[in-house]
């Protein structure tokens, strides 16, 4: 595909006589040659992926009962799970039997 030069518009193919040119709407013409166009795809690297030996807790840890185990630390965390004007749900995590509990309060 050509482009004008002048307006810079798409250059159609046009035979003149024995000749085939590339004419634009705006009357320019250059001679038609044999074009060719390539593409050059880049592959993305391949990345190697990293598997995760131990899970790491980045929350806070809180003095709270565990229902199921009894433990008496918890790891804490605050989630918005209802409407703006209500208060957040407070979630906790044992640290001995990792059971998760909420606390609507």
């Amino acid at each position: 595909m050509l482009f004008c030069p002048k307006c810079k518009s798409i250059m159609m193919p046009k035979k003149v006589g024995a000749k085939t040119v590339f004419a634009c709407s705006c009357g320019h013409t250059s001679e038609a040659g044999v074009a060719t166009i390539t593409e050059s795809v880049k592959k993305p690297e391949q990345r190697e992926v990293a598997a995760v030996e131990k899970e790491v807790e980045i929350h806070a840890k809180t003095d709270a009962e565990c229902p199921t185990c009894k433990h008496k630390e918890a790891y804490t965390w605050d989630k918005q799970t209802r409407a703006g004007d209500e208060p957040p749900t407070k979630f906790f995590k044992c640290l001995k039997c990792k059971h998760t509990w909420r606390d609507y309060k």
